[in-house]
């Protein structure tokens, strides 16, 4: 069957685009039905893009092409692959047709990139830079946050906590609350442009506990991590935030790393 590159080369076996309409668009899994059909193709091209099955520099099929194999209107492609040149992954030119991009012009942060990063097996590198950006960022907004922290954002906080211990991290209840956590955080700094990166820190949240979840159940848990940041913070006390967030990722990298070790026997 026809890959959906442009220079006609064969398409990678197993994934979904390159199945019949029918299987790939039509019969979708419950949590792909409120996608419109533009965002569920850019969703699975953005997936190929970023677990590896198209390479920087492959030029994706003709929207003719597309459209044709697919039984999808023109128009959803077009506007699919607008999505991905808005998150950088891919630059349409006339004659040249949709090039997958150098991943240094990748939105990497871009919530939606993220989730389709962890839909494959993000390498040790991504997952090491994405921990470190977040030890660059969250201790110093803890200190913030304990500083100009208000009566409702403790309460928001202290609610997410009550629902972290009710259903656990292994629940989609409980990750939520942990993003919920970490987004009202940003938001007691009380500053724009750390608010501004609420979105892709809780990508980066959710989707790195899926991932450890998804690898092997751990034995640790991590709630009391968030009790010391949240007692913290309410305390007023700024070096104690900071470390306790500090603390909070570095426990949170070492799970990662022990979930990716072969288990024994």
């Amino acid at each position: 069957m026809a890959g959906l590159y442009g220079d006609g080369s064969s398409c990678h076996a197993g994934y979904p685009l390159a199945v019949s309409v029918k299987a790939t668009y039509q019969s979708r899994e419950p949590e792909d039905k409120a996608l419109r059909l533009h965002g569920s193709i850019a969703r699975d091209l953005g997936i190929a893009i970023m677990t590896g099955v198209y390479k920087p520099g492959e030029i994706l099929r003709s929207e003719v092409s597309f459209s044709e194999e697919h039984n999808v209107s023109r128009t959803a492609y077009r506007e699919a692959v607008r999505i991905l040149a808005a998150k950088g992954l891919v630059e349409s030119r006339p004659k040249a047709g949709t090039r997958i991009t150098d991943p240094a012009r990748w939105n990497i942060l871009d919530p939606d990139v993220l989730a389709w990063t962890f839909r494959g097996e993000p390498s040790a590198a991504f997952i090491r830079d994405l921990f470190e950006l977040r030890m660059i960022i969250e201790p110093a907004a803890a200190e913030l946050a304990a500083r100009r922290r208000t009566g409702e954002v403790l309460a928001q906080m202290g609610h997410a906590l009550e629902e972290m211990a009710k259903h656990g991290l292994a629940t989609q209840e409980g990750q939520r609350a942990d993003q919920m956590f970490h987004t009202v955080l940003l938001k007691a700094t009380r500053n724009a442009s750390l608010m501004s990166l609420a979105s892709s820190i809780e990508a980066a949240v959710r989707w790195t506990t899926i991932y450890k979840q998804r690898k092997r159940k751990l034995p640790r848990d991590p709630l009391p991590d968030h009790r010391a940041l949240y007692n913290a913070i309410a305390d007023g006390d700024g070096a104690r935030a900071r470390q306790a967030m500090t603390t909070l990722i570095e426990l949170a990298l070492a799970d990662i790393e022990h979930a990716s070790e072969p288990e024994e026997g």
